[in-house]
């Protein structure tokens, strides 16, 4: 999916309780699911479905705490959510500042742009979290494009 491809999009969001707020305005940059394990624990399924957008194209409204974790590749991984429902708003990775790692969910009702095109993460996918057969799958992250 070419970068023209991606929907432009001009969506608020919120979480469970309505007390945080993310505005997005602009193209996704990618869209995928994860089968990490940590993205298992934290949608409470099989992988996440997410949304990468530049940070600049976000901006959030209402208090949120953040979750700081080391990652499997060496980086930092900050998930902010909701200090009152704990839904997760977005996450950054310290590998990729300049993005928002967006729940495809958190646009619940107006998501039906979300099309993922790959999964990430599944040497940790379980049999019984049913994918789409379709989508390139890679163990860990995709490999970066070769010149």
């Amino acid at each position: 999916m070419s970068t023209q491809d991606r929907p432009e999009l001009d969506l608020v969001a919120s979480c469970d309780c309505g007390a945080v707020r993310l505005a997005v305005k602009g193209r996704p940059i990618a869209m995928f699911q994860c089968a990490c394990q940590n993205c298992q624990k934290t949608s409470g399924s099989g992988h996440s479905s997410v949304v990468l957008f530049p940070a600049s194209a976000t901006s959030v409204t209402g208090e949120t705490k953040s979750y700081v974790r080391p990652a499997d590749s060496g980086a930092s991984f900050t998930r902010h959510f909701c200090p009152v429902c704990s839904t997760t708003v977005y996450a950054q990775s310290s590998r990729a500042p300049a993005f928002h790692i967006v729940p495809a969910g958190l646009f619940a009702g107006q998501n039906e742009w979300y099309t993922p095109n790959q999964l990430i993460f599944a040497r940790s996918h379980v049999g019984w979290d049913l994918i789409d057969t379709h989508l390139p799958r890679h163990d860990t992250y995709r490999p970066e494009k070769q010149s």
